[in-house]
C-alpha cells in the first residue's frame, strides 16, 4: 500500500470533469485507487463518490492505492490532480 497527500489547486475543486478526468485515470490500474477526505474514504474509480466527497479548491486529500501497480497508479493520480486537471489558470 503507497499513499500521498497532496492539495487540489484548480479553482474550482472536484466538480464534474475532474472528477471524470480522476476516475478515467484511475480505472486504467487493477490496483485499488481511493483517497481520504477528512474522515471519508472515497473511491477514487466512482465518479459519484468523488463528486459526493465535496471537494473543494485548497482541500488536502490522501491519495491510498494497493496492488500489483500500486506505485504507478499513485503517481497517475497525483499527476492529474497536480496538472489541475488539465483546467488553465484565467
Amino acid at each position: 500500500m503507497v499513499r500521498e497527500k497532496i492539495k487540489v489547486t484548480n479553482r474550482t475543486g472536484l466538480h464534474l470533469k475532474p472528477a471524470g478526468l480522476l476516475c478515467n485515470e484511475a480505472i486504467k490500474y487493477k490496483a485499488s485507487v481511493s483517497f481520504q477526505f477528512g474522515t471519508t474514504n472515497v473511491n477514487a474509480k466512482s465518479v459519484l463518490s468523488v463528486l459526493a466527497a465535496c471537494v473543494k479548491s485548497g482541500d488536502e486529500i490522501e491519495f491510498i492505492c494497493d496492488g500489483p501497480d500500486e506505485a504507478e497508479a499513485l503517481a497517475a493520480v497525483v499527476a492529474v490532480v497536480r496538472n489541475n486537471f488539465g483546467e488553465k489558470d484565467e
